[in-house]
């Protein structure tokens, strides 16, 4: 963010290390862009090549060396040097190459870079609060250098991705996911602060890799589990009273009940949860502009009852009941099949979350029979299991709709429920497709479809710059139901005419802008703001984005 009331950026170069620290300094350090009179007023005459380098010239030094990586897990190794020598630099590289750049620093290779975490680790990033801190959470929180935080990424490792439990390996997710907010939404990087709370691993593969860097034991549980992480976050409003919370890739055991626990205390929410919700109802919102359809209108049948598939069906329903149904008849349109079969009431092995969705019905074991069964207009998948949309189950969804709604929304790619070829191709180009990971484009004939990507960097960094510039006291289903329209409303017709439910990648900050400026609105109109906005909302979102330029030495 700009030069803000509510957000500081780091220090001027003029009060930052001179010489050999400043250069090790990633917050401030320009590399081989410090001009001439930089050099001499920092005493970094001589510890630099003596051409004086444009921000530009350095971008394409990077992207030259960054193409010749042989493979994208290198490519990540590559800019995560990058951040850890040059911040600014790092975030130009980013955002001018955002769709290029997007599937390295978050999913899919970022799943991959989890699994190898231990393995490529070069130098800390964010903080490790492990089981071991139990009674000092504040003061392991008080050795963040940055006062001003506003944003706190957390998460405990157990359901990384579609991946399960990585432990503290997990860091690379709170980590890629602050990087995504300042690249997507302009948030500045002083703000935010990756957390790994590190309660063990049940991975046995880990605990027996010699490299691995979290506790080697196993993940604590019950009331041990609940009192460090409510230490953790009261010690967050003792130390950083502004900051939102974000729960990240948190098991289905924890997740639900953390963010029922504290959505109504503190600041937070859980992406995977409410920003996966918000994304998947935007998408919904695009496909019926493709088929002309109502949303109340929907039948909606879920692979997967885990946070993400439950999320989206509360976010839905609600979406439905502000239509005019009531919560029976909009909870009615949404069906669940999990790992055993479909979920129904008849069964006595359902957990909480599931059951406002277990439906009068048969029994049906297989995805493709409760297919046939319910007679969905949309199939939407959040399993974690890849390849569970098969040529049985498209074509029995393809039967039941002209236009039939596919999401294939697990991550990493090697999770998806079906590829995009896969979808398009066994409809013969009739699918509406989206998937939680990127997909090249597929052609058909003289068709080229492009498939859209559902991915929650749409929503989470829009939503996140919101509170922090309204000051926002609690994070609503409003504030997500809010951040979805405007996400649908900037989809272009051209968009859709090539397949595409989301705008593309080059636009996503455009996207966020909007998002912020809606989510602000939706504070101050429920008095959860703090802050006072001026008159012109957008404007004032538009100034407050951080842009990743050199400042200028006084």
């Amino acid at each position: 963010m700009s030069d803000g009331t509510q957000v500081s950026p780091p220090a001027p170069v003029s009060e930052a290390p001179r010489g050999e620290d400043l250069l090790h300094n990633p917050a401030v350090n320009k590399g081989t862009a410090f001009t001439e009179e930089e050099r001499n007023t920092l005493g970094l005459r001589g510890l630099l090549p003596a051409r004086v380098c444009s921000q530009d010239e350095q971008v394409m030094r990077v992207m030259e060396n960054y193409r010749t990586k042989p493979n994208d897990l290198e490519k990540y190794v590559y800019l995560t040097a990058l951040h850890d020598r040059n911040e600014t630099l790092f975030y130009r590289v980013v955002m001018e190459h955002l769709p290029e750049m997007m599937p390295i620093i978050y999913t899919p290779t970022v799943g991959e870079a989890c699994q190898h975490y231990g393995h490529i680790y070069r130098r800390a990033r964010g903080l490790f609060v492990s089981a071991r801190d139990r009674g000092k959470i504040a003061d392991v929180l008080r050795n963040w250098p940055v006062e001003n935080v506003r944003l706190i990424v957390v998460t405990d490792g157990e359901r990384i991705l579609g991946l399960g439990d990585l432990g503290a390996n997990g860091m690379g997710i709170p980590v890629g996911k602050l990087s995504l907010y300042t690249a997507c939404a302009g948030v500045h990087p002083s703000c935010g602060l990756p957390i790994m709370l590190d309660v063990g691993t049940n991975n046995e593969t880990l605990l027996d890799d010699l490299l691995y860097l979290g506790l080697g034991q196993k993940r604590l549980r019950g009331q041990a589990y609940d009192d460090l992480v409510e230490e953790f976050v009261m010690a967050v409003q003792e130390v950083f009273p502004r900051a939102l919370i974000q729960f990240e890739d948190f098991g289905n055991v924890n997740a639900f009940r953390l963010l029922k626990k504290y959505r109504d205390r503190v600041c937070t929410f859980n992406d995977d949860v409410q920003g996966t919700a918000a994304v998947a109802l935007a998408g919904l919102y695009s496909a019926l502009r493709i088929t002309g359809d109502r949303l109340i209108d929907q039948r909606i049948l879920f692979a997967g009852a885990g946070e993400a598939g439950t999320g989206i069906a509360d976010i839905v329903v609600s979406a439905m009941m502000d239509n005019g149904l009531s919560h029976s008849e909009a909870a009615g349109r949404c069906w669940f099949v999990d790992s055993k079969g479909l979920v129904v009431k008849s069964r006595d092995d359902l957990q909480e979350h599931k059951r406002p969705y277990a439906h009068e019905h048969e029994f049906c074991e297989a995805l493709a029979d409760a297919v046939r069964c319910v007679r969905p207009t949309a199939l939407i998948g959040a399993s974690g299991q890849p390849g569970i949309f098969d040529r049985d189950v498209v074509d029995a969804v393809a039967s039941i709709n002209d236009r039939p709604i596919i999401f294939a929304l697990s991550n990493p790619t090697s999770k998806a429920e079906c590829t995009a070829e896969q979808a398009y191709g066994w409809t013969d180009g009739r699918a509406i497709f989206a998937s939680g990971s990127p997909f090249d484009p597929v052609t058909l004939g003289d068709r080229r479809l492009v498939p859209g990507q559902g991915n929650n960097a749409y929503i989470f960094p829009g939503v996140g710059l919101g509170v922090v510039l309204s000051g926002a006291t609690r994070v609503t289903d409003e504030m997500f139901f809010a951040a979805a329209r405007a996400l649908a409303d900037q989809v272009s017709t051209a968009d859709l005419d090539q397949g595409s439910l989301y705008p593309p990648l080059s636009r996503i900050r455009h996207a966020s802008q909007s998002i912020a400026v809606a989510v602000a609105r939706m504070a101050h109109e429920t008095g959860l703001a703090t802050i006072e906005i001026p008159g012109d909302l957008e404007s004032y979102v538009a100034s407050q984005m951080y842009e990743p330029t050199y400042a200028a030495s006084p």
